[in-house]
């Protein structure tokens, strides 16, 4: 009787023990829970950053697309004048080279001995075809001119132009009226307008030509070399990311597009041209959509990140 009393007061004793342990680990879950909820504290999110990045969105603006090329300054027009008389020595030669004249005014006069005035005054006149700069005198006093040799050369309206030296596939890029940038040497610029193409190139060096009709060339010496640009964008409207956005794969171009839930996927993209620190986007992005802006390349699709704001 003795033994089943001490068996049935340890299995009690036991029991006892078993029943305040879950008491307790019932308090202590319950003090958990409410300080929880007095906290308004949120679970653990799964999963670190992987990087903390900046985020862009497309921007959209107007760009100008420049073509470059070199070339020289030439008389837009040059008028070859000569003697319209043979056998007639020259009296006088009225004008020198760099001198402006007037359509009509006299360059030279002859001295035609039997045909003369009732002045005595010589009959023979070289007139200048139009207004501009001489730009070539071999005219001599005494000296009788071949009929149609050249005696003065005549840059017309005083007028130059550039001449720039292109690509076939840099003149199919040009149109007439497109704007022009000419620099000399010596820091100064001109702006101009493509007034001629060339319909060819030559076959040997591969280069065509663009005349450029100069807004003001004062000043400036035919035969000079220069350098111009030219406008061939129209300022056309563009949308574009930072080059960093973009990332490269053999020949695919793409981008980190960041979710929601702050996780970044591959996005394929379409690129346009350049243009200093931007690339223009054709295709794949949609206006608002953020990209994480550099770093793409330590990052993998599905990748948490986080982000900075600014």
């Amino acid at each position: 009787m003795m033994k089943t009393y001490l068996l049935e007061n340890k299995v009690l004793a036991v029991k006892l023990v078993l029943a305040s342990l879950m008491l307790a680990g019932g308090a202590i879950w319950l003090m958990g829970s409410s300080a929880a909820q007095e906290t308004g504290a949120e679970p653990a999110a799964t999963g670190r950053p992987a990087l903390t990045v900046r985020t862009s969105v497309l921007s959209e603006g107007k760009w100008s697309e420049t073509l470059s090329a070199n070339g020289s300054i030439l008389p837009w027009q040059e008028a070859i004048i000569g003697s319209q008389l043979q056998g007639v020595r020259i009296a006088e030669v009225k004008v020198s080279i760099g001198d402006h004249v007037k359509r009509g005014e006299v360059l030279a006069t002859l001295d035609n001995a039997i045909q003369r005035g009732s002045d005595g005054a010589p009959q023979g006149k070289i007139l200048a075809p139009d207004d501009g700069v001489i730009s070539a005198a071999s005219a001599n006093v005494g000296s009788m001119p071949q009929l149609g040799v050249e005696l003065f050369r005549l840059i017309r309206k005083g007028r130059l132009e550039w001449r720039a030296e292109l690509t076939a596939d840099e003149l199919m890029k040009l149109r007439q009226g497109m704007k022009a940038r000419v620099m000399l040497s010596g820091g100064r610029s001109l702006n101009g307008k493509v007034r001629a193409i060339s319909p060819s190139v030559d076959p040997h060096t591969r280069y065509g030509y663009a005349l450029v009709s100069l807004n003001d060339s004062n000043g400036v010496i035919a035969g000079a070399f220069a350098r111009g640009t030219f406008d061939v964008s129209g300022a056309r409207k563009v949308r574009w990311l930072p080059s960093s956005a973009v990332l490269q794969r053999g020949s695919q171009s793409y981008v980190l597009a960041v979710d929601a839930e702050s996780r970044v996927h591959e996005r394929v993209v379409q690129i346009g041209q350049r243009n200093g620190a931007r690339i223009e986007i054709t295709q794949g992005l949609q206006a608002g959509e953020q990209v994480v802006e550099s770093g793409g390349a330590f990052l993998t699709d599905g990748d948490l990140v986080l982000v900075v704001k600014e």
